[in-house]
């Protein structure tokens, strides 16, 4: 009869970072050797890595619905500085109206910020960095070119 009680793998997944056969062997008193053939014949390392994944993905899960909580309360609270940004516009003359356009651009840009879009368009196109590079590099025809290049003496 094994003295490795039944509920080992329990005791071994229990053990966190100073998860080891030696050292559940050391706690039930029993031989490695007892504990590794028993871990071998329950696949002990299969279940374990089963559990982690199962883990992870819980925790992944959880922590996608948290972010997707906070980026709705923020939603929220940036079309409510919107809503009264505009309420305030409207009572207001343009002069004395800056606060208000001022908290209507900054929610306008968090909001976008939030669902992704830049919140300024700052993006280059592909055909602007080519036509500069392009001016950069080349040299045009009728360019001046060092004296030393074109035969002329320096004496």
């Amino acid at each position: 009869m094994s003295r490795i009680p039944p509920d080992a793998f329990e005791q071994y997944v229990a053990l966190g970072a100073a998860r080891t056969y030696q050292a559940l062997a050391e706690r039930l008193a029993v031989s490695k050797r007892s504990v590794v053939r028993k871990a071998v014949a329950e696949d002990w390392q299969g279940r374990l890595a089963k559990i982690e994944a199962a883990g992870r993905d819980k925790l992944d899960e959880k922590l996608g619905e948290t972010l997707a909580a906070v980026n709705t309360r923020h939603l929220r609270t940036l079309r409510l500085i919107q809503a009264k940004a505009l309420q305030a516009l409207h009572g207001m003359a343009l002069d004395s109206a800056i606060d208000a356009i001022r908290a209507l651009d900054l929610s306008i840009k968090h909001e976008r910020l939030i669902l992704g879009e830049p919140s300024e368009r700052t993006a280059v196109s592909v055909e602007e960095v080519i036509r500069r590079e392009y001016e950069r590099w080349m040299v045009h025809d009728g360019a001046e070119t060092p004296p030393a290049a074109n035969g002329a003496s320096t004496s």
